[in-house]
């Protein structure tokens, strides 16, 4: 019996066709990846997470990173923020400045530097806290329209979950959805995610709820709806160096059977127009340094040699990528073995979360935010 598939994911009065979200991934999901993504198939594509404060005080850093393709017509941008004040005046400028669809609330980055201070995961312990900065939000973007969201882990630590209230507490404040990964920040990326948790929580609110982690290809996410219950997914790692994946995404809750698997030549020519992108956007000799990183997942389990492959990750122009390139055999069959693989960082457990001296002693937080450095950006 073929699964139920969701329909378009519903966000307020922005609805997205395909229920798939790109997640913000540091230094990746630029507005050229974004754009190289979304020729692949309909979704969310989710600008790189910036913060709160640092919006606020038109930090150059964060405004470099709040850059959109021209034809990126739905504007979707993940804050980071520990201070209800600061979030709302964020949200509002992106709302009244930028024109945004949709505002994302980051609550599950497990990066120490971000946890020590109280932010990323190590947050939504505090519940009153939580409140307050998810009201300040939802009450800033409500004049114009624009949904906001939130997403969050498990908890700290298995000793201390926290997504069944940060669930509650989401619906309460007016959020229109809220992600769960399912894994604890103490876990980080290592282990596998916990998709009965995500199905727990589908249970525990009326809010749609957003599935994310170990979505590799997109089997899983069919998988995983059919699992869980989730009204859509949420997908980071899994398209490293495979940007097609949101074709098959596409493909898959459209009720097609399509798999793309495709031969080196092909993904050459995915490289080059990632390339191409990165320089529209940043000029060519920072674009060319902007793509080196992604060469080791495009070429994941295909036989070019090592000198090719550091070759790749020193390119400086479009002329020296096109020249490699083509010494690329285009007919080399895709390594079907990666399918399913986990691609990006991973991994083991850490040995303990970040925190601020005394945080578990008091579930509330009212007024105990910490301030965030304007430019801390990372992921979740």
């Amino acid at each position: 019996m073929a699964p139920v598939l969701p329909g378009p994911l519903r966000l307020g009065a922005l609805e997205v066709e395909t229920p798939v979200v790109l997640a913000p991934m540091a230094g990746i999901t630029n507005a050229a990846y974004r754009r190289l993504c979304s020729e692949q198939g309909a979704g969310l594509y989710v600008c790189e997470m910036i913060t709160s404060r640092g919006l606020v005080e038109r930090d150059a850093t964060t405004m470099r990173m709040l850059v959109f393709d021209p034809l990126e017509d739905v504007r979707s941008v993940q804050l980071y923020g520990t201070d209800p004040v600061y979030v709302g005046k964020a949200t509002e400028i992106l709302c009244a400045e930028y024109g945004v669809a949709h505002v994302d609330l980051n609550f599950g980055c497990p990066v120490p530097k971000v946890t020590r201070k109280g932010g990323g995961a190590a947050l939504p312990y505090k519940r009153g806290l939580l409140a307050d900065i998810l009201a300040s939000a939802v009450r800033a973007a409500e004049p114009y329209g624009v949904p906001v969201t939130m997403k969050t882990r498990k908890g700290i630590d298995d000793d201390h979950l926290t997504y069944r209230d940060a669930g509650r507490i989401a619906q309460e404040s007016g959020c229109a959805a809220i992600a769960l990964h399912g894994r604890t920040a103490i876990q980080g990326y290592s282990g596998e995610a916990d998709w009965d948790a995500i199905a727990d929580l589908v249970t525990r609110v009326d809010i749609p709820v957003l599935g994310n982690g170990d979505i590799w290809e997109a089997a899983d996410a069919l998988r995983m709806v059919e699992q869980t219950g989730v009204a859509g997914v949420v997908v980071g790692r899994g398209c490293l160096g495979r940007p097609w994946l949101f074709r098959d995404l596409a493909a898959a809750f459209a009720g097609e059977q399509v798999a793309t698997l495709p031969r080196l030549g092909e993904v050459a020519q995915m490289m080059r127009r990632h390339a191409e992108l990165l320089c529209d956007h940043m000029g060519e000799e920072r674009g060319c340094k902007e793509f080196r990183k992604h060469v080791t997942w495009y070429l994941k389990g295909f036989g070019a040699g090592g000198d090719m492959r550091r070759s790749l990750g020193l390119v400086s122009s479009l002329a020296d990528l096109d020249r490699l390139l083509a010494e690329l055999d285009p007919t080399e069959p895709f390594p079907v073995r990666e399918l399913g693989s986990p691609r990006g960082r991973q991994g083991g457990p850490r040995k303990g979360v970040a925190l601020p001296e005394g945080w578990l002693a008091d579930t509330d937080g009212r007024g105990c935010a910490m301030r965030e450095d304007a430019g801390e950006t990372s992921g979740g």
